[in-house]
């Protein structure tokens, strides 16, 4: 019975997570000066709560593997609202927000709001975790980037399942305006066709990305955050 659990946990399939507040242990103090010089230039950010998540899980991939080159950390917060700019690409060295935009979940996540993730192919789910960004290339959403998910059984089938950032046209206002909602994906975090070159060239082979939603199995079991990547 404890095995079936266990492997249940670390397949984050079509049920819907169980949330809670996330373990003070998980922050790490010097996030709070970095947040502070960043909303001291009066940018529009994540949460505290998540922006310390996100800063742990990539100052442990800078210290565990040599896959970052650039100081750069996109977050995107999948508890939010798909009508809300609730991703941030931001320059920890400069302590600035390059960019602050919409972006589209899968869409057997949900409808505008996000509450089922897997790892599992063919599911149309968004993937939730630490990424890794990769090469650059041309494919049927024109410019596109490789994601490279560093967390097992959350999201390290990112390359089997072809999950991928792109530009979409249902990633926008107008989308909202007419649907209600933004569009989803197949899985993919799209973004918007205004911005996605110049995003996918800022942060395209060796950045982070982190997809947060607050899931107790994923609070409990990733390999980033437990400082345990390979």
């Amino acid at each position: 019975m404890l095995s079936f659990i266990f492997l249940a946990s670390l397949f984050v399939t079509a049920t819907e997570p169980e949330t809670k507040k996330l373990p003070v242990n998980i922050y790490k103090p010097e996030a709070e000066n970095i947040f502070s010089e960043l909303r001291a230039d009066n940018s529009c950010l994540p949460s505290f709560e998540v922006f310390s998540v996100a800063y742990k899980g990539y100052n442990n991939l800078k210290a565990d593997t040599h896959e970052l080159t650039r100081n750069i950390l996109t977050v995107i917060d999948f508890s939010l609202s798909s009508n809300e700019k609730r991703m941030w690409v931001i320059d920890l060295k400069e302590k600035k927000v390059l960019f602050n935009d919409l972006v589209a979940h899968g869409r057997n996540s949900g409808n505008e709001f996000a509450r089922k993730f897997s790892n599992i192919p063919e599911t149309n789910m968004s993937s939730i975790g630490f990424y890794v960004t990769g090469k650059t290339y041309h494919g049927k959403h024109g410019l596109s980037m490789f994601l490279h998910g560093k967390d097992k059984g959350f999201n390290d089938n990112a390359k089997k399942r072809a999950i991928v950032l792109h530009g979409a046209d249902y990633v926008s206002q107008s989308f909202i305006k007419k649907y209600g909602r933004l569009g989803r994906s197949y899985g993919c975090p799209s973004v918007p066709m205004t911005i996605y070159k110049d995003l996918i060239h800022t942060i395209a082979d060796g950045t982070c990305i982190f997809i947060y939603y607050p899931d107790v199995n994923f609070f409990e079991k990733s390999e980033v955050l437990f400082s345990s990547v390979k």
